[in-house]
């Protein structure tokens, strides 16, 4: 009898295209052998992607079912198929079925270029920075490109040799066997770190490594609103590695509270509480800003317990404009009352204030 390949696969006769691909694609990689799997299992759900997966193969087993196959008894021909992928045979894009393992083919995917590591840091900013913006120094110690080399490995006028290793090329093909065949995995070459040649005498500081840990001072912009716990990214200013692009730093924002404002979204917020006198008068109060001036802003008497007052772009920086200032004006009632202020507020407990 016959396989079924769609229970092989777990869909059903009604499946898309896509549908076969990403059955075939997780199976794939649970079963694969390199990753600890049953080859057996392996071949038989590739047999039935390879049937599935093209159309006129899928139309012929459709309708011939179990008869599909012909020469193997109604069986599937593997042979035929897996002798050589874009070679007459099936053809798998195999670097999409399999995703982060597909290099292990070889032919499709190319290897990731080597990089730095990327570090990170915390940064201490005030209140005042985090809303204005503010340019800081930062020293931290890292793995930098070599002064003496700047990164060449090499003694400063010295003759290079072409890298034996990998014959110039700078990267090295290797062999690796596979249930589909033969295939070629291509590296850096590790000797020369894919430059392809090689100093006749090493860089005496580095000792031809290319880099080399030392302290050094970075420029960092703290744009303006800048929120708690919120990453900068400095690209480049990671970690070097020879014959590689250097990584990235990134940078964790640490807001300190400030006495009067608080931030909410673009506007700032401060409390200003008054003496009963001014609040059931109104008055004048003079007022810091967070960028240090000094404004007058005229407030009327209370007629609430707590009374919002707006001061238009004084708030927070942006791209949109300058947000504003929100001032809750609130009374503070007295700890203490002298024998006039008592004389005074029986007068307007007696008027009915």
């Amino acid at each position: 009898m016959g396989k079924d390949y769609y229970a092989i696969l777990g869909i059903d006769k009604g499946a898309s295209k896509d549908d076969v691909k990403k059955a075939f694609r997780k199976l794939a990689q649970q079963h694969h052998p390199d990753k600890g799997g049953d080859e057996a299992k392996f071949k038989e759900i590739t047999e039935a992607y390879a049937v599935l997966g093209d159309e006129k193969r899928r139309k012929e087993y459709d309708t011939r079912g179990s008869s599909f196959g012909g020469g193997q008894g109604g069986g599937f021909d593997w042979n035929q198929y897996a002798g050589g992928f874009g070679q007459g045979g099936v053809e798998f894009d195999l670097n999409d079925l399999f995703g982060d393992f597909g290099d292990m083919f070889g032919g499709g995917r190319r290897a990731a270029k080597a990089r730095g590591r990327d570090i990170s840091v915390d940064l201490d900013v005030t209140f005042k920075e985090s809303i204005l913006g503010a340019h800081k120094t930062i020293r931290i110690a890292k793995v930098s490109a070599c002064d003496t080399c700047k990164g060449s490995g090499a003694k400063q006028g010295t003759a290079f040799d072409t890298c034996k290793t990998c014959s110039g090329s700078g990267r090295i093909s290797e062999m690796r066997r596979t249930v589909f065949g033969q295939f070629t995995n291509t590296r850096v070459c590790d000797v020369c770190d894919g430059a392809g040649k090689i100093p006749k005498e090493k860089c005496p500081t580095c000792g031809g490594k290319g880099v080399a840990r030392k302290e050094e001072d970075i420029n960092v912009t703290i744009p303006t609103g800048i929120e708690q716990g919120e990453m900068l990214r400095v690209s480049g200013q990671g970690e070097a590695l020879k014959g590689a692009a250097a990584g990235d730093l990134y940078i964790k924002v640490r807001v300190k509270p400030h006495s009067v404002f608080r931030k909410e979204g673009n506007s700032l917020v401060m409390d200003l509480p008054l003496p009963l006198s001014d609040a059931l008068l109104g008055t004048t109060a003079s007022i810091t800003t967070i960028d240090d001036k000094q404004i007058e802003v005229k407030v009327p008497p209370l007629t609430e317990p707590v009374q919002v007052l707006r001061v238009r772009e004084k708030g927070v920086p942006g791209r949109g404009g300058r947000g504003d200032l929100f001032i809750n004006v609130s009374v503070a009632m007295p700890k203490k009352l002298s024998a006039k202020a008592k004389k005074a507020i029986e007068e307007l407990k007696r008027e009915g204030i």
